[in-house]
């Protein structure tokens, strides 16, 4: 079905709330409240479709009022109205896009400075100022979970959770290596520096998914928080690390002031990271069956930003090149994302 089948999408909703009146409906509490979920979804498409058809009708409207009457200002206004509501389409043709099973969650986003040494760590904290613009601009909330500070500038590593409706839709086309051409500031010669950031996305997974794990599995380990957060952090023992045995995973979390807080959020992010890895296996195993496996290399950047000797961002994806790097460090990364999701239709 296209994204934009509006009957097709009509259909659906009529299909799905005649499922819920049939008997044993209940009887899977997660797989009712799945489709309960899809239905207020798809439902919300279709008002948010109906309610700018509306506003294009009366834009229309003015604009003809405007033309019979000679009315210069009345033209202006229907002018700014069209451009409001070419941006509030642009979100709709976005939210459309969106039919991942979690494409509507909160996002566990984690940056890494790669190759590049102080440089790539300075770069890091450029991406997390970029995402957190990003997020403030599009009203999501930002909650920083870990925070690793480099020796000289910079951050190793972060990991924050973006909340708000569709953060996860939308950051997932954020996922992969990050490269930046710039003339250091670190360097006294002047010379030009390629530094790489990764960025990891995951959806926050809630209690409704199943995952399970077993405590026997897990080795928890605290130790006294670094860097910025007051005398508070460096005098107890509140940050928190949990190894998953059977996988290896390691996360933590040290940024709340609590040891109790700390593992709550490490056990949230944990969550996110084996279902990440179990979707992933399932995938692998299809591609396999397939004959098309290939492994994706760490260092394949999705996308460049050259501060020197000229200005451009290029997403090496879509083929989409930005000159106003500054405008995109600020937060203005939304037709980098709507190129990636359209490239996925």
């Amino acid at each position: 079905m296209s994204p934009f089948d509006l009957e097709g999408t009509r259909r659906e909703i009529d299909e799905l709330e005649k499922k819920t009146y049939q008997a044993g409906f209940w009887d899977d509490n997660q797989e009712a409240q799945q489709v309960l979920k899809r239905i207020s979804d798809l439902k919300e498409k279709v008002e948010n479709h109906e309610a700018l058809r509306r506003e294009a009708e009366d834009i229309c409207g003015l604009l003809e009022l405007a033309e019979a009457e000679g009315e210069e200002e009345l033209f202006n206004e229907a002018v700014r109205d069209l451009a409001a509501l070419q941006k509030k389409f642009n979100n709709y043709e976005l939210m459309v896009l969106f039919n991942g099973p979690h494409d509507d969650s909160n996002a566990i986003v984690s940056l890494h400075a790669g190759a590049g040494g102080t440089d790539a760590q300075d770069w890091v904290e450029m991406l997390l100022r970029m995402y957190t613009r990003w997020a403030e601009d599009n009203g999501y909330g930002v909650e920083i979970l870990d925070h690793q500070a480099g020796e000289e500038a910079g951050i190793k590593s972060v990991t924050f959770l973006v909340k708000g409706k569709y953060a996860y839709g939308r950051l997932k086309a954020e996922e992969g290596v990050h490269r930046l051409i710039r003339v250091s500031p670190f360097d006294a010669s002047g010379r030009r520096h390629t530094s790489f950031g990764s960025v990891s996305v995951l959806p926050e997974i809630t209690d409704e998914v199943e995952v399970t794990i077993n405590p026997d599995d897990l080795r928890i380990d605290t130790f006294r928080s670094g860097g910025a957060g007051g005398q508070h952090v460096n005098k107890t023992d509140s940050a928190v690390r949990i190894t998953h045995l059977p996988t290896g995973i390691v996360v933590q979390c040290q940024n709340e002031r609590s040891q109790h807080a700390n593992k709550l959020a490490a056990m949230k992010i944990l969550r996110s990271r084996l279902y990440e890895l179990k979707q992933k296996e399932h995938e692998d195993n299809i591609q396999r069956l397939k004959g098309e496996y290939k492994e994706i290399a760490w260092g394949s950047q999705i996308r460049t930003y050259v501060l020197n000797p000229f200005s451009l961002v290029k997403d090496h994806r879509t083929g989409l090149e930005i000159g106003n790097v500054n405008a995109v460090l600020d937060g203005d990364i939304d037709p980098l994302i709507a190129a990636y999701l359209h490239m996925q239709v």
